[in-house]
């Protein structure tokens, strides 16, 4: 199996949400992968602790894929990859 680093990822949106609190990214990133097309892929920074947990049950509720995700000092990024499902 082929290891995907995230430098490889081409990202079709950011999403920044950066200082806001659960529910908060959920629901931004949510409403983000609904506007993009299948196979797009969505980009994702926060600094709510919760997000670890949360963004990926949103990705498995959703039916999408989590590429990656980074655990940074003060932050988390995410690239989610918009199934075809919804």
């Amino acid at each position: 199996m082929t290891q995907l680093h995230s430098t490889d990822i081409e990202v079709t949106e950011t999403l920044d949400c950066t200082d806001l609190l659960c529910p908060l990214p959920v629901y931004h990133a949510g409403k983000a992968l609904t506007r993009l097309a299948p196979g797009d892929v969505l980009e994702l920074v926060t600094t709510d602790p919760g997000s670890i947990v949360d963004i990926p049950a949103l990705v498995r509720e959703r039916g999408d894929t989590l590429l990656s995700s980074e655990n940074n000092d003060d932050s988390q990024t995410f690239r989610i990859q918009k199934g075809a499902s919804r």
